[in-house]
């Protein structure tokens, strides 16, 4: 039996729960066509993904299918609609409908073209990929290469059920490479966001893959470590530092320029599925299926902050009883200051670095995955019917202390920050440790 003291304390804490929760703001949804055949598996959005420069987006919807929709007409066909299905022409419904061969959508005058692809298999992982001219291969014969990537150059790789890994062109939605090296399915896939083309695929042959795509997709290291499945990985801001996590309770963090382990960061208690860094890389926000996500500062392998779906939280020996709250994914608003999760309640949680409790919550069923649109503004969340759901994030104004905190931090590690003559306050501020 709780004592009367533990009692009134879980009361506090559920009325201090309920008043945070907020309504997030529904703005529309890409649906896929449902057949009688298509009832059972097969379906899952497995990923959704935003291209780095807001021009696209793009989402498995189940059946080797990947669609790459104008992120701009997404946006103009949820602000007329209202989040009204069926209202008008270019509402979510009939944005979502796609031809039963395939193939490209043709465009109004000026606007980027539409693609619907057929993968072949079905699809796991997605991610975009923009190249800068100066970044160059690591190889040194680059001038034999096929492939020229200048400044307007967009990729879409995805990772596929059969091990392979392909790499489209957004623009053309032409097939550019096909990696072949994977010994089992191709969980997730993330470039580093410097530019370089440099490409990391997770996989459940229990190894993560370091692909030159400037080197015509030449495979350039195999990190080894994970002794399970690796359901996911995250480059930090500035492409030095790459976290993966996979079927364990073990956070692992990788050196990119030597290719080697850095240090685990230990805490979850069930197996670890999602991971994303802050836009400034200081903090990591780790997804797990112990109902937690955790916010660490990776440089010292501290936690900072956990952000409980389950009150009480479960302890270790029975974290993996709660299936109806497992987290299924993270993800970090560029602003800095939102994370969003999704769990296996049917919830989309916004939460604030800054809270202990939900900002905001949407109902979604289902829910798979999320990712936030480069500004920041919108988050879309995939589910198991193929279908994709978008919310606004909630607003508010960063402070210019927070602005000048993510400005000092994308440059200067923790480490570096307490070396400062700076008060103890100021230095817990800008180390995170008041958030």
């Amino acid at each position: 039996m709780a004592s009367l003291e533990e009692q009134t304390l879980r009361k506090k804490l559920k009325n201090a729960v309920s008043q945070y929760h907020g309504k997030a703001k529904f703005i529309g949804e890409l649906l896929v066509p449902v057949a009688p055949f298509d009832q059972k598996s097969g379906r899952e959005a497995w990923t959704v993904a935003f291209a780095p420069n807001g021009s696209y987006f793009a989402w498995s919807q189940g059946h080797r299918i990947v669609r790459l929709i104008p992120w701009t007409k997404c946006l103009d066909s949820f602000s007329v609609g209202h989040g009204e299905e069926g209202t008008n022409a270019l509402s979510p419904r009939h944005l979502s409908r796609q031809s039963s061969d395939g193939g490209q959508v043709v465009p109004a005058a000026g606007q980027p073209p539409e693609h619907t692809i057929d993968c072949g298999d079905i699809v796991w992982g997605l991610a975009f990929g923009s190249s800068v001219p100066e970044k160059h291969s690591r190889c040194v014969n680059i001038e034999w290469h096929r492939f020229k990537f200048g400044q307007d150059q967009l990729l879409l790789a995805t990772g596929l059920n059969n091990g392979r890994i392909k790499i489209w062109d957004v623009y053309t939605g032409k097939l550019l490479l096909n990696l072949m090296d994977h010994t089992d399915v191709v969980r997730d896939l993330t470039f580093a966001p410097d530019g370089s083309l440099m490409l990391v695929s997770a996989s459940r042959d229990k190894t993560l893959r370091v692909w030159d795509l400037k080197d015509d997709g030449n495979m350039v290291k195999v990190l080894r470590g994970h002794q399970n499945w690796v359901y996911c990985s995250a480059f930090s801001p500035d492409s030095s530092i790459l976290c993966s996590v996979g079927a364990g309770k073990s956070v692992f963090l990788w050196n990119m320029d030597k290719f080697t382990p850095i240090r685990k960061l230990e805490g979850h208690h069930h197996d670890v599925v999602s991971c994303e860094f802050s836009p400034d890389g200081a903090l990591l926000a780790t997804a797990s299926y112990d109902t937690r996500v955790i916010v660490w500062d990776h440089d010292k392998a501290t936690i900072l902050l956990e952000l409980g779906h389950l009150f009480p939280p479960p302890s270790p020996i029975f974290a993996g009883g709660a299936n109806d709250r497992w987290v299924r994914s993270v993800s970090f608003c560029p602003d800095g200051r939102h994370i969003a999760s999704v769990t296996d309640d049917r919830l989309v949680r916004f939460w604030s670095i800054e809270e202990r409790a939900p900002l905001a919550i949407a109902s979604v069923s289902n829910g798979l995955c999320c990712a936030f649109s480069a500004q920041g503004s919108v988050l879309a969340a995939g589910t198991r019917d193929g279908s994709v759901h978008f919310w606004e994030c909630p607003r508010s104004i960063a402070s210019l202390q927070h602005m000048c905190r993510m400005a000092l931090r994308r440059v200067m590690s923790t480490q570096q920050v307490e070396a400062l003559a700076i008060p103890a306050l100021l230095c817990d501020y800008l180390t995170y440790k008041v958030i």
